[in-house]
């Protein structure tokens, strides 16, 4: 098993996604996995989300995307170097997002242009 708690978790969603399945367990949980499952719940790539304390699991229902992943190394960017990054991720203008995590928390790209933000980019979905 990888070290990389979110690459492990969006490669599961992936191949669950290609499997036609509804909910993908992932057994390995981190706050920065959380922050990430609630920005894709706000586009609805992912329907829902439930935390088990008990056995540090996730338990997430899939919604609508195509693909999703991790990207690895993890580039620094600053605002003004977003569209070249985003030209290498996303397949269209305004389909998807990347997820940066920035000096103000995690947001999308979006978000960060709008606030004059860089930050390290974590994953891209669409």
């Amino acid at each position: 098993m990888s070290q990389d708690i979110i690459a492990d978790a969006l490669n599961m969603m992936r191949n669950a996604k290609k499997a036609r399945k509804e909910i993908v367990k992932v057994n390995r949980t981190s706050k920065l996995l959380i922050e990430i499952l609630k920005i894709m719940k706000q586009y609805e790539v992912i329907k829902k989300y439930k935390i088990s304390l008990k056995d540090k699991s996730v338990e997430i229902t899939l919604g609508n995307f195509m693909e999703c992943g991790a990207i690895k190394p993890r580039f620094t960017v600053k605002k003004d170097q977003i569209e070249k990054y985003k030209r290498r991720y996303l397949p269209a203008r305004d389909m998807g997002a990347l997820i940066i995590s920035t000096s103000k928390g995690l947001m999308t790209h979006e978000e960060a242009f709008e606030e004059g933000l860089g930050g390290s980019l974590l994953a891209y979905f669409y």
